[in-house]
C-alpha cells in the first residue's frame, strides 16, 4: 500500500507551517492545506495567489487582516469543544493573522478563477448534522459545504466520530464527472484524535486498476490526500474520539459534493 497518502504529523513541516500540503506535494491541481502554530502575540502573513482560503481556528482564537476589512475571530478551545467561527479570504490578496494568546490556525485552500469578497462565517450559522446510527453516528459541521458557505472552488466540512465508532461509512468516491450523480474532487483528510496516547484509522482502496491504496494509523496532525478511489471507514479508538477536517476541490464547474457509494457495503448504513 501507498505510503505518499499517508503524511505523517511534520513531514511536510517547514519555517512557517506545521502541516503544508500543496497541489505540488499532492500531486493534483486544486487542493491544499496548510497548519500554523502562533505564539501569544504572534503573527502570520501570507499571500493568497491562485486559490481561495479559510482561516479556521482549530485551537485558540485570532484576528485576520485582508485589505480593508478586519475579522476578529472567536476561535474554540480545541477541536473537540464546538464549532468555530472562520474567515474567507480571496485570491490576489495579502493576508495578516495576528493571535493574542496564540493558538492553531487551518489554512485550507482551493485553486479557483472567480475572486469573491472576504467574509466573516458566524459559529451560529454553521450547519451541524448528525450523519449516520450506531456505532456509525459521528457529527458532521458543514461551515464550508456546498449548500451552506459560497465559494468558487472550495468545500470543507468537520467530522467528530465518538470513540469506537465508524466514519465516511459506507465508503463511496468522488472521482468521476457523472452529472448528477458524481463530481471529481481532491481531499485531504486532516486528523486530531482526543485524549493523550489516541489514534485512529483511516482507509482508502481502488475504484480503478492501480487505483489509490491506503490503511494508514493516524494520530493528532496527521493527513491522508484521497486523490482517487474509494475511502472510508475512519475509524475512532474507543474512548478516544477522533476529528478530521475535510478539504476538497476539483475541476468541474459545477461546485457540488455528489458522491457514489459502494454497492458491496451500503446496506443499513447511510
Amino acid at each position: 500500500m501507498s505510503n505518499e497518502l499517508y503524511v505523517p504529523r511534520g513531514t511536510t513541516a517547514n519555517a512557517q507551517y506545521t502541516l503544508d500540503i500543496d497541489p505540488k506535494r499532492a500531486g493534483w491541481s486544486h487542493t491544499s492545506l496548510r497548519t500554523v502554530e502562533l505564539r501569544p502575540g504572534g503573527t502570520h502573513m501570507f499571500t493568497t495567489g491562485d486559490s481561495e482560503w479559510i482561516v479556521l481556528p482549530l485551537e485558540g482564537a485570532c484576528t485576520v487582516h485582508i485589505e480593508d476589512k478586519r475579522f476578529q475571530l472567536l476561535g474554540r478551545d480545541d477541536v473537540f469543544a464546538g464549532v468555530s467561527d472562520f474567515a474567507y479570504v480571496p485570491r490576489d490578496a495579502r493576508v495578516h493573522i495576528a493571535s493574542g494568546a496564540g493558538g492553531r490556525f487551518a489554512l485550507a485552500g482551493a485553486k479557483c478563477e472567480r475572486r469573491l469578497p472576504a467574509r466573516y462565517g458566524p459559529a451560529p450559522e454553521v450547519p451541524v448534522e448528525e450523519r449516520g446510527s450506531g456505532n456509525c453516528a459521528r457529527l458532521v459541521r458543514n461551515f464550508a459545504s456546498a449548500d451552506a458557505f459560497a465559494c468558487d472552488r472550495l468545500i470543507a466540512v468537520e467530522v467528530v466520530t465518538p470513540g469506537g465508532n465508524w466514519s465516511s461509512y459506507p465508503p463511496h468516491k468522488h472521482d468521476e464527472a457523472r452529472p448528477g450523480e458524481e463530481t471529481e474532487l481532491e481531499e485531504i483528510y486532516y486528523f486530531e484524535i482526543q485524549g493523550p496516547n489516541g489514534f485512529g484509522y483511516q482507509r482508502v482502496f481502488p475504484s480503478r486498476e492501480g487505483g489509490s491504496d491506503v490503511l494508514a494509523e493516524v494520530r493528532t496532525g496527521d493527513a491522508v490526500l484521497v486523490p482517487d478511489g474509494w475511502h472510508g471507514p475512519s475509524i475512532a479508538q474507543p474512548g478516544h474520539s477522533t476529528y478530521y477536517l475535510n478539504v476538497m476541490a476539483g475541476p468541474g464547474e459545477e461546485r457540488q459534493w455528489r458522491i457514489r457509494f459502494h454497492p458491496d457495503h451500503t446496506e443499513g448504513y447511510r
